[in-house]
């Protein structure tokens, strides 16, 4: 009785998916799931090794840092969650968009540790902005249960101003897509919506995970957009920079880097997992036409640490070029 009342609510998902974002990409994206979720090495990532998903690793480095006295101080550092603030100068943006202000939160994986959601919770309170956008992984592992992150993120988004969109990351299942739009997280797999303000617009654009499964599709997203507007581009990675400056896209914000998450001083990370230059690895950056801005994350992966590398929130504030 169990297993087809449990039949009968996956269907069900299915069924709301299928709706959501089409029968190909939903059989594309649980296909690749299926096959590639756990994989260690290859799969269908941009990169060969994926640290992320080597999970007999992560004793390993916890006992290498409390030998060098560092965990118990990389734990706390990682509940210390920043408040950033960037300013991007855009040539078209309208006067009625001068000071429209985005809340970014990214790599949230708040179902890692239980205290995480009231660390980031302490963070957003009383910040002022116009709209939150969250660039992806919500989940700490990249299999397995989702509800579980699903419920540490109920608990952080009555604490967000509305409206709130996102898109998936390498971490996240398509199953979860649901489950978020319920809490009130418009995702945007490979569309643009309006942002109107005074009867003008600027156009946010998401895209699937570009990272792990390559399920994006850039051409999609952005055919919506008229030529000439001002579009916005929410990303997990960096690493379709390239494609996004040549989209014509202004802004493009994503996440996936952690920063290096463990880093030598002065923020050098021993260990890079997107292929993109160093300099688009965290914090703002540029390629061609094309403004970015890559955060270090407000959450963990693989252990519940942090050195040399503080989690962040940011707030990009849209500003006319002079």
């Amino acid at each position: 009785m169990n297993d087809r009342f449990e039949s009968q609510i996956d269907k069900a998902l299915m069924t709301r998916l299928e709706r959501r974002i089409g029968r190909v990409h939903l059989n594309q994206r649980l296909g690749m799931e299926q096959d590639f979720e756990q994989r260690v090495f290859g799969g269908v990532g941009r990169n060969f090794f994926h640290l992320e998903n080597w999970y007999s690793v992560h004793g390993v480095i916890r006992h290498v840092l409390r030998l060098c006295g560092l965990h118990g101080r990389g734990r706390r550092n990682a509940r210390r969650i920043r408040v950033l603030r960037n300013e991007v100068y855009l040539p078209r943006l309208s006067a009625s968009f001068e000071g429209f202000t985005l809340l970014h939160l990214s790599d949230l994986h708040l179902d890692m540790c239980p205290n995480l959601p009231d660390a980031l919770i302490a963070a957003v309170q009383g910040l002022n902005y116009d709209a939150c956008v969250l660039t992806g992984d919500f989940r700490a592992r990249t299999f397995g249960p989702w509800q579980p992150a699903l419920d540490a993120l109920a608990r952080v988004v009555p604490h967000l101003r509305q409206p709130l969109y996102g898109v998936l990351g390498n971490h996240d299942t398509v199953r979860m897509v649901p489950g978020l739009e319920d809490l009130g997280i418009r995702m945007l797999m490979n569309e643009a919506i309006p942002l109107r303000r005074e009867h003008t617009e600027i156009y946010l654009a998401g895209i699937d995970d570009p990272h792990y499964y390559r399920a994006d599709s850039l051409e999609k997203a952005v055919e919506s957009i008229p030529q000439g507007a001002v579009s916005l581009l929410l990303a997990h990675s960096p690493e379709i920079y390239r494609n996004a400056a040549y989209a014509r896209c202004d802004l493009m914000l994503c996440g996936h880097t952690h920063g290096g998450q463990i880093c030598l001083p002065g923020g050098i990370p021993l260990m890079r997992n997107a292929r993109a230059p160093y300099a688009l690895c965290a914090g703002p950056w540029r390629y061609a036409g094309l403004q970015g801005y890559t955060s270090r994350g407000c959450g963990v992966s693989v252990v519940d640490v942090r050195l040399n590398c503080p989690p962040e929130v940011t707030l990009h504030t849209l500003r006319r070029a002079q």
